[in-house]
């Protein structure tokens, strides 16, 4: 397996797990793409509409029928895989342990720093990163810690590197809540937040194809023809968050690409590992934070009343863009992550 530039990225998705992980994967897959490497992806759990948009990306996909490591080692032989990047909240390390002698580098990105990880990098963009115990759950491994290592998807950068449309001349607030919406927040902010929309403001809402409430998600924003836009498995969240004048959003990936883009944000915290990027982003004040975990109507009302009081506060807005564009991201995360890996495959 030492000659190959095979990549094995194994990650999952569905309803209840959100759609982060194999969405972060995907920018790496292109950068390392970009680099001349052969990502696969191998999911135990997929969306129909991920799989699909990974397959008209151009990236082989592969279905696992179980978790056990003998089932990722035989197809990374099958496929001659140097590298592994492993992304998963459930793979524990007795997994990570037995797979680990199949490759040449393991690439571990990792949120939690909850178990021994058995790679040879660690991947986590969070602020503080490098304060956490990685030196015991993955013991000579090199740490990609911090802002310039975030993974941000193409779509994203083209979008960042254009001019940026004045906030004054943005009348659109976005809603995203993720490809899957776990908390099941987009229907009660829709029906709450668009009667109360100034006149001339309108919501793009966000959903993905294989969300289980699609149905009702298409029903509510139905009811206000002249305030909502639906965008169904968007392959332009980089021109939709551009022309945002102040974006509705989970935690997650998604934060990193509004902050690329400078857009005001009001973060939801639906999930307790969501807590910790939610806190910093409000203490270094590039976002509004709302506690969302716990009675979805009550959370509902919180972030429509909060995003009105936002809209209303154009200096509010323009304070919190100023704040991320002074944090200096750059965009080149995903290469910088692709490039050590393949030079650890290559060592």
């Amino acid at each position: 397996m030492s000659g190959t530039n095979r990549v094995l990225i194994r990650a999952d998705a569905s309803p209840a797990k959100g759609t982060g992980h194999v969405m972060r994967c995907l920018a790496l897959a292109e950068a390392l793409r970009d680099q001349g490497a052969s990502p696969v992806f191998a999911t135990r759990e997929i969306t129909s509409s991920l799989r699909a948009r990974l397959l008209e990306d151009g990236f082989d996909h592969h279905a696992l029928t179980d978790d056990g490591p003998g089932t990722v080692l035989a197809l990374a032989t099958g496929l001659g895989a140097a590298g592994l990047v492993v992304d998963s909240y459930w793979l524990d390390a007795d997994w990570r342990a037995a797979v680990r002698p199949g490759f040449r580098a393991v690439l571990a990105l990792d949120d939690l720093a909850d178990r021994m990880l058995f790679a040879d990098l660690v991947w986590n963009p969070a602020p503080g990163a490098a304060a956490l115990p990685y030196g015991t759950l993955a013991p000579d491994a090199t740490l990609l810690a911090g802002a310039p290592y975030l993974l941000l998807r193409r779509e994203i950068r083209r979008a960042s590197a254009a001019a940026p449309l004045p906030l004054t001349a943005r009348t659109r607030i976005l809603v995203t809540f993720g490809g899957s919406d776990p908390a099941g927040l987009t229907v009660p902010v829709v029906k709450r937040l668009a009667p109360s929309l100034p006149s001339g403001v309108w919501l793009d809402v966000v959903a993905g194809g294989s969300n289980s409430a699609l149905d009702c998600i298409r029903a509510a924003c139905a009811r206000f023809p002249d305030k909502v836009r639906l965008h169904i498995d968007s392959r332009e969240m980089g021109s939709l968050m551009a022309a945002a004048g102040l974006c509705l959003t989970a935690g997650g990936g998604t934060v990193a690409e509004l902050a690329s883009l400078g857009v005001p944000s009001l973060l939801a915290v639906v999930a307790d590992n969501q807590a910790p990027a939610a806190d910093d982003a409000r203490t270094q004040g590039w976002a509004a934070v709302v506690e969302a975990r716990g009675d979805r109507a009550n959370a509902a009302d919180l972030i429509s009343a909060k995003a009105l009081d936002l809209w209303a506060d154009l200096a509010a807005r323009q304070d919190l863009s100023q704040r991320i564009a002074a944090g200096g991201m750059d965009g080149q995360g995903a290469a910088r992550v692709a490039a050590a890996l393949l030079s650890r495959m290559t060592a």
